[in-house]
């Protein structure tokens, strides 16, 4: 079988492990191409992952006749920008959340998905492809919870990477937008409906330093739905114990949870300290399969020619209620989605 030709733009750590399963895992995939800022992460793309193509220029990439697919895991400042050449230079796109820092440009971003039919695109929300989210999802559409009615979401950074998430707090559009936005995609995913209000609070309790880029540390958010479901949604980046993902889903017959714990991993050790769990420690730790996952779902939705169940418009709705959040921090009032 013929392999989807791929260059990917962004080599940061989240790049780098889309582009090591793009290279060395993904079967019907192949990375020719690359696009950094910088010369030295060309060049290690050259000798580590075999890429035909190294660009600092994004624009020369798309151009290359011989790239099927685009993998955009740039900055999110960069997200329309990029979006829009690589659809005028006919190239199927893979682009990892958000979507893009404004309602606005994601609004574009939407129509200019729907001006070029031909093309697919998917967008990355990668705890749908993690085997617990998943099964979790498979459950209740078999109706064992009953009908789902609320959602509450924990996502957690550790404190640890606190002094490498500030100044990227400057681009990243805010926790609720950078952060939150994983756990409401989940909350329509699972409760299959979209906001309908929205009410949020947080502050900068460890960490002033995020103030300066209108941001906060902890955040917490209380959304209605338009069926009346609720979601209770709590973002923080100051977790002292690691990185802590928890979905529960509460229905009219039952309940589901994943991650209520974070284990690291099965390994319990008994020491002076009594019986101790390790936990996670970074989002690639803990998703690393469902990175894969998405990807390798995306090549094969290309192969069979059937488009990718997430779409530009949940990046749009998601990105909505996001904003609401946010606004409702500022301005410390209920927002109507």
């Amino acid at each position: 079988m013929e392999k989807i030709k791929i260059g990917i733009v962004g080599l940061g750590k989240l790049g780098w492990k889309h582009a090591e399963n793009i290279a060395h895992k993904i079967p019907h995939a192949e990375l020719i191409a690359a696009c950094s800022a910088t010369e030295e992460k060309i060049e290690k793309a050259k000798k580590e992952l075999g890429i035909t193509y190294g660009y600092t220029n994004y624009e020369k990439m798309v151009q290359n006749p011989e790239i099927d697919a685009i993998a955009i895991i740039s900055p999110s400042k960069y997200h329309y920008e990029h979006i829009e050449l690589a659809l005028k230079n006919g190239k199927h796109i893979f682009c990892e959340k958000p979507l893009a820092l404004t309602l606005e440009e994601c609004e574009k971003i939407e129509k200019l998905v729907k001006e070029y039919p031909h093309l697919y695109f998917m967008l990355g929300f990668m705890r749908r492809f993690d085997e617990s989210y998943a099964y979790a999802k498979q459950k209740i559409d078999e109706g064992l919870i009953g009908k789902p009615f609320m959602i509450r979401c924990y996502g957690l950074d550790p404190i640890d990477l606190v002094d490498v998430a500030i100044p990227f707090a400057k681009t990243s559009g805010g926790l609720y937008l950078d952060m939150m936005i994983h756990d409401i995609d989940l909350a329509r995913w699972y409760l299959q409906s979209e906001g309908k209000t929205a009410y949020a609070l947080g502050g900068c309790y460890v960490r002033d330093e995020f103030a300066q880029y209108n941001d906060i540390d902890n955040g917490v958010a209380l959304i209605e739905f338009d069926n009346g479901s609720i979601g209770m949604f709590y973002a923080g980046r100051t977790c002292a114990h690691g990185y802590h993902i928890e979905t529960e889903i509460i229905g009219t017959k039952g309940s589901l949870r994943i991650g209520t714990t974070p284990d690291k991993n099965m390994t319990s050790i008994f020491n002076e300290n009594g019986v101790v769990k390790e936990c996670c420690s970074s989002f690639l730790e803990r998703f690393e399969q469902a990175y894969f996952n998405e990807v390798n779902y995306f090549i094969n939705c290309l192969i069979h020619k059937e488009r990718p169940s997430v779409k530009v418009s949940d990046g749009v709705l998601s990105t909505k209620i996001a904003y609401a959040c946010q606004k409702s921090l500022d301005e410390k009032s209920i927002i109507t989605i």
